[in-house]
């Protein structure tokens, strides 16, 4: 799989059997005969092995050709792929145009262990459709492997799952044809719902860090947040796992917000504000598995954390930050709210879900919600392309959602000049 590709880096990913000696050679098409071997990273948890590989002294803008060496012995062209750096842009031409594409919910059935009945999980032609796409990478929103009672019970079910869902034939070429980034939901950290007081939560750290191949995974070895830039776009991908409050603590005690129930934490909030504030970027997207802006929904959201919504909100108000937009997964159906603001630019939050997992029909209470983007509720199988267009300080979002075959069923527009606050004019 390949990971995080940069300027003059990139991370390449792959598991093997336990034992198994694999190195990986590349080198650049434009002179492949100086051939460089990659550092590499083991991670070892009893009968499971993955390798990172970390490929150096690369040069911006630049196709690569990578080869890995099993056991002393060259593999087929399935151990072999190729690449591209980052261009160095900055300071020398426009922001070049790309797309990225993004989804939430992967559930793969396994009958043995699923609940009996109807299956839960869909067939792989939306992974097959994605892996055609042209995009720089894909960036799961969460629920990239769905834990069972006979995974979450453990640290070796924690690992089966991943490595079991990660190893499906149909993905390895998905894997191999862009890059890969990832959040984690409920699901993919253990139990439905679960959240800090999750015993295996640090077992559960090491096994998302085993199984993606982020820039970083938070801070003081807590969480998996961290931040993405690529090109002219800066993603804050966040936590909302390690350091969440139960959905069922009180939201409310004796007329006044809990202050004690949260999803991001005190540490990572201070984290996100000041990496918004640094970032420089047109576009600032913040990326979450939780609904951010859905005032009725009665699901998982961050309106049943208030404190910690309003903390984040103001924030935007006070710092006027520029380009900020929100995408979000797990509801298992897609859509676009937005939230309008006083002499402040309009806020979106992006949904994208469900790639094969269950579909959910919108409820009631949301069925008129005054703030969804018309036409933008998708409730069928779907990702989503995010495609950057256009010259600079006129560059422009299309939002696209797809359905499995690839076809377009719903499109939105945002130009970097939506997302700005208006300059108030001086008085003469």
């Amino acid at each position: 799989m390949l990971g995080h590709i940069e300027l003059r880096t990139a991370k390449i990913w792959c598991e093997v059997t336990s034992g198994t000696k694999v190195e990986l050679n590349y080198w650049s098409a434009q002179d492949p005969k100086s051939i460089k071997t990659a550092f590499k990273t083991q991670n070892k948890f009893l009968n499971f092995e993955t390798v990172l590989f970390d490929l150096v002294e690369l040069e911006p803008g630049t196709n690569y050709f990578y080869q890995i060496v099993q056991n002393n012995k060259l593999r087929l062209n399935a151990f072999a792929g190729n690449f591209a750096t980052q261009e160095l842009w900055q300071w020398r031409k426009p922001p070049p145009d790309f797309s990225f594409i993004t989804g939430s919910c992967f559930y793969q059935n396994e009958p043995v262990y699923d609940r009996p009945g109807k299956p839960y999980g869909s067939d792989s032609t939306i992974i097959l459709s994605m892996a055609k796409e042209n995009s720089k990478f894909m960036l799961w929103l969460g629920d990239s492997w769905y834990t069972r009672e006979v995974d979450y019970g453990s640290e070796w079910g924690l690992w089966y799952r991943a490595s079991k869902d990660r190893s499906s034939e149909f993905l390895q070429p998905f894997l191999k044809s862009m890059s890969h980034y990832a959040i984690w939901d409920d699901h993919d950290f253990g139990p439905n719902n679960e959240g800090v007081s999750y015993i295996f939560k640090n077992e559960s750290r090491n096994v998302f860090r085993s199984y993606f191949a982020n820039p970083t995974y938070g801070m003081n070895n807590e969480g998996v947040y961290t931040k993405l830039s690529y090109n002219d776009i800066d993603l804050f991908l966040m936590d909302n796992r390690t350091w969440r409050s139960s959905d069922d603590m009180p939201t409310i005690i004796d007329g006044h917000w809990n202050p004690n129930k949260k999803m991001f934490g005190e540490e990572q909030l201070n984290w996100l504000q000041n990496a918004l504030l640094n970032s420089t970027a047109t576009f600032k997207i913040i990326v979450t598995g939780s609904q951010v802006l859905n005032e009725l929904s009665t699901n998982d959201c961050m309106t049943h954390y208030p404190i910690e919504k309003k903390e984040l909100l103001d924030f935007l108000t006070y710092s006027k930050v520029n380009g900020v937009l929100f995408i979000t997964g797990d509801r298992h159906l897609s859509e676009i709210n937005k939230l309008s603001r006083d002499s402040l630019y309009t806020l979106y939050d992006v949904t994208v879900s469900s790639l094969t997992a269950g579909i959910s029909k919108i409820k009631k209470e949301e069925v008129d919600n005054p703030n969804r983007v018309p036409n933008t509720l998708i409730q069928e199988h779907n990702y989503a392309r995010f495609n950057f267009t256009g010259n600079a300080k006129e560059r422009l979002l299309t939002i696209e959602f797809m359905d499995k075959f690839g076809k377009n069923k719903s499109s939105f527009e945002i130009s970097e000049n939506d997302l700005k606050n208006k300059k108030k004019s001086k008085d003469k």
